[in-house]
């Protein structure tokens, strides 16, 4: 059995690596993208398994700083700062058109999670900030500002939280009286109004997703990054993608689906040019089921549990 790996940047580990590595397989003078560098840990295995170029982007600037310590072990590391959805025109500008393997995952990263003044978990108390990029809205101005309705919108759509309407509803009577500024503020209030469910999941746990995903406009990036990416891939070129929910999940699917020409099952009703993807199929899913991590990688670092793996690979 082959030993699992977990390279680790100050105890931060590098979700499903070896699953993502056996995919990858790094060859000498191949060219690979980080698309979520964060910690480096993918980079960092790639640079380690293959002489071959890396480059790392992030919209995080903490994350590039990271990065450039890193750039003293692996001088063929790369670092771009922006974000995903720009990969295209981020690594043309350092004329680079195509790539033999892209890596993207899509949860926050552990820095991210871990840092107070960042704002994106209702662990520590900081300010109600969940920006990636230190630009923008923060979830603080969404809360404060936005209408009961939109506010609904988004724990619905975006966390999936079946008592949007109530959390909503509570927020909008308690900003009346202060407008909410750090984490525990908000999370207080959410774990006031709606009650703990038998999976003993924070209350909370959907409502910040739900607005972390808002401030950071998150699934539209992934639609148009994952479709830039399997641009990017040359022949024999992979993409492998780790989600951490159903919504991710749900785009990565339907494009990879799409890419390698499985269309839904079509409809004994509609004329065969309608029910049927004419496209030219250019690529092949490498997993035909989501990949899951291995209960000890679960037990190393609890935050795995919900990740899944595809992978695609261009054929033509």
């Amino acid at each position: 059995m082959t030993q699992e790996i977990y390279p680790a940047h100050d105890g931060h580990f590098s979700v499903m690596l070896n699953e993502v590595m056996a995919w990858l397989e790094p060859k000498t003078n191949g060219v690979y993208v980080d698309a979520t560098f964060g910690g480096g840990g993918y980079s960092k295995a790639i640079l380690a398994a293959a002489n071959c170029n890396v480059w790392g982007i992030d919209r995080d600037p903490d994350a590039i700083t990271r990065g450039q310590e890193i750039q003293k072990q692996f001088p063929s590391l790369h670092l771009l700062q922006g974000d995903f959805e720009n990969i295209d025109s981020l690594l043309k500008s350092q004329e680079v058109t195509e790539c033999d393997g892209i890596v993207l995952d899509l949860g926050v990263s552990s820095f991210q999670l871990d840092q107070a003044d960042r704002g994106f978990s209702f662990r520590f108390d900081g300010p109600l900030d969940m920006r990636m990029s230190r630009t923008g809205k923060t979830a603080a101005d969404l809360v404060n500002y936005l209408s009961e309705t939109e506010i609904a919108d988004i724990l619905f759509h975006y966390g999936e939280e079946r008592f949007s309407r109530r959390i909503a509803k509570a927020i909008v009577a308690r900003r009346a009286e202060s407008l909410f500024e750090t984490t525990q503020d908000l999370a207080s209030l959410i774990q006031r109004t709606i009650p703990t469910d038998k999976s003993k999941i924070n209350p909370a746990t959907r409502s910040f997703q739900g607005l972390r995903i808002a401030v950071n406009n998150e699934l539209e990036q992934i639609h148009t990054a994952l479709n830039a990416a399997l641009n990017l891939l040359k022949l024999g070129g992979k993409l492998i993608v780790v989600s951490f929910h159903s919504l991710e999940d749900r785009i990565v699917k339907d494009i990879m689906n799409k890419a390698a020409g499985r269309v839904a099952k079509p409809s004994r009703h509609l004329p065969l040019s309608l029910s049927q993807s004419q496209d030219k199929v250019g690529f092949e899913l490498l997993t035909s089921k989501p990949q899951r991590p291995s209960e000890q990688e679960c037990y190393i670092n609890a935050r795995s549990r919900s990740a899944r793996l595809r992978a695609i690979k261009r054929i033509t």
